[in-house]
Parts: C-alpha cells; structure tokens; sequence
C-alpha cells in the first residue's frame, strides 16, 4: 500500500508540472474551472429569475431565520443547514431577488472550489467538462440559487471525495484530511441521511489502508459527519425523544422507506416537475429523458477507460466517485414511493468528471480514422443535450414563477380582507401563502401537522385567521359564520377578528 501510495502521488506530481513556459498547470486548470464558474453563476442570474419568488419549501427554510413571516413548523426530515447558510441575507432583507443573487454568487464559488480539490487527479480540461456538464443540467441551474439544502450536499460529496483521494495519493497532505472533514460536515449539515449514504463507501475503503492511516481518514470522516449532524441530533432528543424516533418518523413523512422502485417516477420528474408525489401521467417526451439512459452508460465507460489505464492511480480515482454516486442514489431509486429531481443532484455531481473523462477519450482515444466520427457525435449530443436542458429549465422556471404569483396575489386579498401580521392561515398551501403574508401556518393533519381544530378556534378570538380550502370542498366546523370569498379559485374564509384589520 505504501508502495502504490508513492506512485499514486508521483503521478498526480507529474499533472501538476508546468506545461508551457510561464503558466503552470494550476494555472490553466484554474482558469478554466474558473470559466465555468463565471458562466454557471451568470446562467442562474439569466435563466432563473431573481424575482421568481420562493417555493414552498424554501418558505419553511427561510422562515426559520427571517424578521418576515413566523417559523414554519419544521418536519422530522428536514435540518437547518440551508437556513443557516441564507442567514446573513434573510435576518435582515426580505428581498427574493436579493437572496437569488447571493446563493448565486455563493453557488458559483461553491463549485469552483469543489472541482479545484481535484486538480492533479484529472487534467484540466476534463475538470473544466465535468463542470460544465453538471452547471448545465435544468436541475442543477434551477436549484443552485434556491434555499433548498440538494445543492449543497452535492458540492460536499464532489468535493469531499476529491479530499478522500488526495489523501490517498499522498498520506501526508493534511490540508486534504481538513477538507475530508469538512465536506462531511457540509453533507450532514444539509442532509443528515444523504451525507450518510454518501460517505458510507469511503468508510469501507479505509479498511484497506494501513492502521495509521485508516484512523485518521476514519476520525476525519466520523467527526466530520457528527459534527454537521450535531444540531440536528440534539434535535432529535429534545424534540422526538430520540435518534431512532425522528428517524422513524422521518421516514413516516417520506410515506415509509422500504423496497419501492422509483426510477419510473424519477423518469417522469425530468420534464420539470419539482415534486412527483404521486407521480402519475405519460413519461416525458423521449429526447428529454435520453441523457438519463445515456449518463450509466458512459459511468461505465468511465470505469473501463481506468482499468485499462496503465497510471496506477487511474482506477481509484474513477470508481470510487462512481460508487459514492450509486449509494446515493439509491435511497432515492429504491427505498422512497416518490420522486423529485433534486434527490439527484449529488450523484450527478459524482458522476460528472468520470464521464466527463469518458467523453474525452471518444474524442481523443479511439484510432485516428474514426476520430472524426466520435468527435461529431459527441459534438452533436452534447449541443442537443444542452438545447433538452434549456427548454425544460425555460418551462420550469416559467411554471414556478406563475404558481409564486399566483400565492402573491393571494395574499394581497388576504390584506385587503383584514388578515395581516399577527395573524394565522391554515388549509390548502397555508405554508407558503402564509410567508408571504407574513402570518404563521397551521394544520390539524398531514405531513406539517401541529395544532388542533379547538387551537384554531381560539386563536381566531384573539387575531385574525383564514382558512384556504377549494370552492367546491368542505370547510372545517370552527369556520361557521366565517366571510367567504373567492380568489384565483381558492375559497377564504376569513374570521371576525380581521374585519378590524381592513383597510
């Protein structure tokens, strides 16, 4: 092991030797990613509206450390590390576009230091593809400046395995242990359970280093893990009375982990929906899933390329993203009864350099009479890749951006009615409506259950409260005698307290 250690970073030395006279390979390699950085965070700002307004979730994050609207109730699943991070933007401002600009911003950086980490395991110019591949996925610009925490989990698993090879390339980098730990941390902190499953093959692979070494990758990993999850298993015992029970209930939100393919539901959420739960209707068109189908098959490309590579360091350096991506994607493929695209983001982050490794040898390794060939075929998938990308990046954002409006408008009759902070919305998307009238949200059941019907009622004696429910549906009792009115097809009952409140 030591033996291969040594030619592991002799190889990686020889990558970053200085390859034309006054610029290094650190140089170009960071130019590059730099490129793609600079072009990923402009994209956001382009494609993804500042103004697009926040989704529900993100109402439940933001919530939690905002001067605009009381906390949400907050879910067994959920941690707190997105609502720390938009802290310094959301104490403050209540400003959307603001909060875009920065996560922007911050997600551009992200990605940049996350692919420098990997300087030296792979040339530049593969480096600088696989930013690119992943930057341009519909997904990874929609989510990139939004307050969700999928993002984030996959820049620490990309960056964090580039960690985990670098100390194995050279054992006394401890810079890389730091990191290792890290960007354990940054997973946990986000997902709990995602940087779990992530990390768990780096866990087996340090049973194959020698003793010394194991218990400094083990202790860089452990402790890295615990730290990002400390808050949230506090949490746990102070709130759910134990690990096992937020757990166990974490997973009742989730409709149950146990054995439930969902690859057909991951399929269809491609064509742009956010949450596919349930998830019914036709598949999306072919050409927008064909990349799906596509993306395992140059995985294992990738993998054949570096076995047969005769640098010693060449096959650890591909397969082990390669298995950190299939553990995290198998929750999400076969545990959960429901899909959404950003489950995903992470094991797309993974596999985004192997393959991106896989298609430069399509162009560059096959024998020169078909070069040609490869090189416009791939030229011609990637270009219709991207054109895939926009369109359904262009639908979604649109969608979204009607669906946010249309929670904008309704609160503005909601003040116009008389209900205004301190007041108190439930029924139908009670969570988001009631961010942005700035009222607190409440049910009676369901996954955010957290009061009573009686509690209702009496709050509805001391400030205002309003039901939202569908024109054609039942109300519940304590809204008898309740205003009703109409907006956008959603029914508002509004109580008697908030007639004081009209303008």
């Amino acid at each position: 092991m030591a033996n291969s250690s040594r030619t592991t970073l002799a190889g990686v030395r020889r990558l970053a030797a200085p390859s034309v006279a006054g610029m290094s390979w650190r140089d170009r390699g960071q130019g590059l990613i730099a490129a793609v950085a600079g072009a990923f965070a402009l994209a956001q700002l382009v494609l993804v509206q500042p103004g697009m307004g926040l989704g529900w979730d993100e109402t439940v994050y933001v919530s939690q450390i905002s001067a605009h609207a009381p906390a949400a109730y907050f879910s067994a699943p959920r941690a707190r590390g997105i609502s720390l991070l938009v802290a310094p933007v959301t104490w403050w401002s209540s400003s959307t576009a603001l909060l875009r600009v920065y996560l922007a911003v911050l997600s551009s950086a992200a990605l940049f230091v996350a692919l420098r980490v990997w300087r030296g395991l792979f040339p530049p110019r593969v480096l600088a593809l696989g930013g690119a591949l992943f930057a341009s996925l519909w997904v990874t610009l929609f989510y990139g400046p939004q307050v969700m925490p999928n993002y984030w989990v996959a820049i620490g698993a990309l960056a964090g395995t580039g960690f985990f090879l670098r100390t194995h390339a050279d054992s006394t980098d401890r810079a890389a242990l730091w990191g290792l730990a890290a960007a354990a941390a940054l997973m946990t902190w986000m997902r709990p359970t995602d940087g779990a499953w992530i990390t768990a093959p780096l866990l087996a692979l340090t049973l194959f280093f020698p003793r010394w070494r194991r218990l400094r990758l083990l202790l860089a990993l452990v402790c890295g893990l615990v730290a990002g999850a400390a808050e949230w298993i506090i949490e746990a015992y102070v709130g759910y009375g134990s690990l096992l029970h937020r757990l166990a209930e974490g997973s009742r939100i989730q409709g149950g982990l146990g054995w439930s393919i969902a690859i057909g539901d991951q399929l269809r959420s491609l064509g742009g929906r956010a949450l596919c739960r349930p998830c019914a209707g036709p598949l999306p068109n072919p050409a927008v899933t064909a990349w799906w189908f596509v993306l395992p098959l140059l995985a294992v490309l990738a993998a054949a390329v570096a076995l047969r590579a005769r640098r010693p360091a060449a096959p650890s350096r591909t397969l082990v993203p390669l298995a950190c991506a299939a553990t995290s994607a198998f929750p999400y493929l076969f545990l959960i009864g429901y899909a959404a695209p950003r489950f995903l983001l992470p094991s797309y982050a993974l596999l985004a350099i192997p393959v991106a490794d896989a298609l430069l040898h399509l162009v560059t390794g096959p024998d020169g009479r078909w070069r040609p060939v490869t090189a416009t075929l791939v030229a011609i998938g990637l270009a219709g890749h991207l054109a895939v990308q926009f369109a359904v990046l262009h639908r979604t954002v649109a969608r979204t951006t009607a669906d946010h409006q249309g929670w904008s408008r309704t609160a503005a009759e909601l003040h116009r009615l008389g209900v205004r902070p301190p007041c108190l919305l439930t029924g139908n998307e009670a969570v988001p409506i009631a961010f942005y009238a700035g009222c607190a949200s409440a049910a009676t059941s369901g996954h955010n259950a957290n009061t009573t019907a009686a509690g209702i009622a009496s709050t509805a004696g001391r400030i205002p409260v309003a039901y939202l429910g569908a024109p054609d549906g039942r109300p519940p009792s304590y809204t008898r005698g309740w205003e009703a009115h109409t907006v956008d097809g959603v029914r508002i009952l509004v109580s008697p307290t908030a007639r004081g409140g009209r303008g």
